[in-house]
């Protein structure tokens, strides 16, 4: 996993940081932590690892077992990362020990993305079959369904507000739902001629920037909800 400092000015290049390096075959998923010293990756190889983004170092390897970590997500207070498994589960790790401590239960297809909520409170998950399932992160208990893609959720994303999540699919389709709210998208955003492979919101919560299969990267305006730029 290579790692990349911000740029020292503007017009500046991305400067290198530590390569992270354990992994034994394709790395999958990488997710920081909100304090930005952290990060958890996901591999072919079914291990789940913790770095320290400052030293490169490794502070934690997880033997999470075949197919059953996929895309992880770690949790905004770094204390927990959840990953998503081909049974339609969510795996939740403890950070400190590396052990499980729950398993939530869609019942569903292969579970292909996952994402905490900026309070910790919610995890969204996104399955094979275009279902967005959120759970109560505490309870560990589903708390409703969003429904609006036909296929491959790939990409979740919340924004600063903790009720906007931002959908991606290889329906070719971005989707903003209201968490709290569940049911049908708020808006469904068209551009992408191919499969959504991320989604991220700028910290301000005024734009969305989306990359997909198609080689292309698009910047949308939340209020309008117009692409600005591709």
């Amino acid at each position: 996993v290579r790692t990349f400092k911000p740029p020292p000015a503007p017009g500046k290049q991305l400067e290198a940081g530590p390569v992270l390096k354990g992994h034994a075959l394709g790395v999958v998923s990488v997710s920081v932590a909100a304090e930005g010293s952290t990060a958890a990756s996901s591999a072919l190889d079914s291990h789940v690892r913790l770095w320290d983004l400052n030293t490169g170092a490794q502070l934690q390897d997880i033997d999470a077992g075949p197919v059953e970590a996929w895309t992880v997500a770690m949790s905004p207070d770094g204390k927990f990362v959840a990953a998503g498994t081909s049974g339609g589960n969510v795996n939740v790790w403890s950070t400190s020990s590396g052990e499980k401590v729950s398993t939530l239960q869609t019942g569903g297809k292969f579970i292909m993305s996952v994402a905490y909520s900026p309070d910790g409170k919610t995890i969204a998950c996104g399955a094979a079959d275009g279902l967005i399932t959120l759970f109560d992160a505490e309870a560990g208990k589903a708390a409703h369904s969003l429904a609006g893609h036909g296929m491959a959720v790939r990409t979740l994303a919340f924004t600063k507000d903790p009720h906007l999540l931002v959908s991606g699919s290889d329906d070719a389709h971005i989707n903003l739902y209201d968490a709290a709210a569940g049911g049908q998208p708020l808006a469904s955003l068209e551009g992408h001629v191919s499969w959504v492979l991320g989604v991220a919101a700028a910290p301000d919560d005024t734009h969305l920037v989306s990359c997909g299969t198609d080689r292309s990267v698009k910047v949308w305006d939340v209020g309008s909800r117009a692409c600005v730029q591709t």
